[in-house]
């Protein structure tokens, strides 16, 4: 294999399994807001964050896209 298809294949790799962690995060925080009864705000500030982080990584991909790094 040569190291472009390597890294091609590495990367596609990161990016499915940083998806796969934030869905696990997503149902991590929903399962113990919901066992512990958190008021609303606090969901939305807990999703909030969550949404936030992952909107960056998704930015962080479509800048390597567009710049070609």
């Amino acid at each position: 294999m040569s190291p472009e298809t390597y890294q091609k294949v590495e990367a596609i790799a990161l990016d499915v399994s940083l998806v796969v962690l934030f869905l696990l995060m997503f149902f991590a925080v929903h399962d113990v807001m919901k066992k512990n009864d958190v008021p609303l705000g606090g969901r939305m500030v807990a999703y909030g964050v969550l949404g936030l982080g992952a909107l960056g990584f998704a930015i962080k991909g479509i800048i390597k896209l567009v710049y070609g790094i």
